[in-house]
């Protein structure tokens, strides 16, 4: 559900004012960008689809039921958005780069507990970025976005049980993934 503040601001948008969408803007920006990020791999792609799904949610903001949240309702359609352009285009895709933790700066870790960490990193990306699209969906929205299966199943514009099913064998796929890894750096 909107607060009473952003309620102010999506009736003001509703009836044009740009100023109010850009105060939507910035207070959802990051995590529609890490949406994007996380479903596209590509930094660049990410931008340009965040303000892409930025764009056409002004456009749809008629649509948008004032009694609830937002923020899952801009992030599915980014999601959407990600997913419908991963549809059309096949990319060479690489894995994200560089996300920083914050316990890779906690000095209590030292330098030998931040190497481990980004290896750790690296390797659950690389494995996730092997994943079939639908897999690598499902496992962000649940994992990272928090998403019930309901959500997942809206977002994915998929059956509840298909998107149960995806969810299941990406993470069956991912465990096997990093199985394989540990036991080489072993």
């Amino acid at each position: 559900m909107a607060v009473s503040g952003e309620r102010v601001l999506f009736k003001k948008v509703k009836k044009g004012d740009l100023d109010a969408y850009g105060v939507i803007i910035q207070d959802y920006q990051s995590s529609v960008f890490n949406v994007c990020c996380r479903i596209l791999g590509n930094r660049q792609e990410a931008e340009d689809l965040t303000q892409e799904a930025f764009l056409r949610a002004y456009h749809q903001i008629s649509r948008y039921d004032l009694s609830r949240p937002f923020g899952p309702w801009m992030r599915t359609l980014a999601a959407n958005l990600c997913y419908n352009h991963l549809k059309r285009v096949r990319l060479n895709r690489v894995p994200l780069e560089d996300e920083r933790d914050t316990i890779k700066d906690d000095p209590k870790y030292g330098p030998e507990g931040a190497l481990e960490i980004d290896q750790e990193h690296k390797a659950l990306y690389q494995a996730i970025w092997t994943l079939p699209d639908t897999q690598r969906m499902a496992l962000e929205l649940r994992h990272f976005q928090g998403y019930t299966y309901q959500e997942m199943a809206e977002a994915m514009n998929l059956p509840l049980n298909t998107v149960r099913s995806h969810l299941y064998r990406g993470r069956q796929k991912l465990a096997e993934l990093l199985e394989e890894e540990y036991e080489k750096t072993r």
